[in-house]
């Protein structure tokens, strides 16, 4: 069993380099995303709330939500933290297989490296899979459920329209470049299930990903990511986001030599863990409201 829910919201960091990476994403979802920490800080925030007696019911009301095994809160929790220890094990062996291919003594670990894009395109496509089952476990839905996924990103909005317009910026743009949506999709036309299984964060989620066997894991992994191509795309092209302006507004929150550019994926993978960060602030949000509703 993990640390209770009320005690994750209050460890959350006001400041790290999660915050920070997040930060310098303000100018993709203005005003959007506002770093909510502290249980009770977040019980007063969603709801408007100050009448102390009222606040502990509602908060009593979100954990005994959230501890009920029949609801799929903690299963959510489950895949922000998975996906996100996923993704520091692929900022490793990225970054290993970078000093590799720059210092030929080290070139041993560029052979032994999964070849960043390969590993990227499955890393994405996986991050947004988990987006898709979160958001089913959350509101109680199959976890199957592609068309409703995709249907409610249009009303995406506070914490978790951040996480997505991370998911866009930082593990599409900045290490896969503009033409991230098609790279990602051919990557998955051609894979075989043994390259899927061979994933970290495939093996640590695959007890919940549809389609029964490995091959079937894929088509569901695939699909899911063309369904959601569509709000992608829409998404960059009307933003008008590129790796440069993004890199550049990362670049005010945090230090990046323009020649580590290259490094800049694999760093955040290594350094950030946004999707436990902002799964946690989506998850105190959606049971503070359900919470409020039941009392």
């Amino acid at each position: 069993m993990s640390k209770p829910i009320f005690e994750l919201i209050d460890e959350l960091p006001k400041d790290n380099m999660t915050v920070k990476a997040l930060r310098a994403l303000d100018f993709v979802v203005p005003g959007q995303w506002d770093n909510l920490v502290g249980f009770e800080n977040t019980i007063r925030t969603v709801t408007g709330e100050d009448d102390q007696d009222l606040i502990q019911q509602i908060g009593d009301r979100a954990i005994f939500l959230y501890n009920d095994k029949s609801q799929g809160y903690q299963r959510a929790l489950w895949l922000y933290q998975t996906i996100s220890n996923a993704g520091r094990a692929l900022g490793t062996a990225a970054l290993a297989n970078k000093i590799g291919e720059n210092v030929p003594f080290m070139g041993l670990l560029s052979s032994i490296t999964p070849k960043p894009e390969k590993a990227q395109t499955i890393d994405l496509s996986l991050k947004l899979v988990t987006e898709l089952l979160a958001f089913c476990q959350i509101n109680g839905i199959p976890g199957d459920s592609i068309g409703d996924f995709a249907g409610a990103l249009g009303d995406y909005g506070g914490e978790s329209l951040m996480r997505m317009a991370a998911l866009v910026c930082f593990d599409g743009l900045i290490p896969l470049g503009p033409n991230f949506i098609m790279a990602t999709q051919s990557w998955l036309e051609n894979l075989s299930p043994r390259d899927l299984e061979e994933n970290q964060g495939f093996k640590q989620m695959s007890s919940m990903i549809p389609g029964g066997s490995p091959a079937g894991q894929l088509g569901f992994i695939g699909e899911s990511f063309s369904a959601v191509s569509g709000w992608m795309g829409s998404f960059v092209s009307d933003r008008g986001l590129t790796s440069q302006n993004v890199l550049g507004h990362l670049q005010s929150f945090v230090e990046i030599a323009d020649d580590k550019v290259d490094y800049v994926a694999a760093f955040l993978d290594m350094t950030t863990n946004y999707y436990e960060h902002t799964g946690i602030q989506t998850l105190a949000r959606r049971l503070i409201e359900r919470a409020v509703a039941e009392i």
